[in-house]
């Protein structure tokens, strides 16, 4: 369960570092930025989904 949550964040994190990879670049690349800027609101949207879901579940308490 805590490894899930630790890979979603990570790769959130991954996600933001491209982003601004790409945004500090000489050429900016707004399709790419775009794209990160989308990876990390889905994975962000997941890894909330995926903590609600388990609390709701009883996997994870308050």
């Amino acid at each position: 369960m805590k490894s899930i949550v630790f890979i979603l964040l990570a790769a959130i994190i991954i996600s933001l570092g491209s982003g601004l990879f790409y945004l500090s670049g000489k050429n900016h690349d707004s399709e790419k930025i775009q794209r990160a800027l989308r990876i990390r609101v889905a994975l962000s949207a997941i890894l909330i989904l995926f903590l609600v879901v388990s609390y709701l579940g009883g996997w994870i308490q308050p």
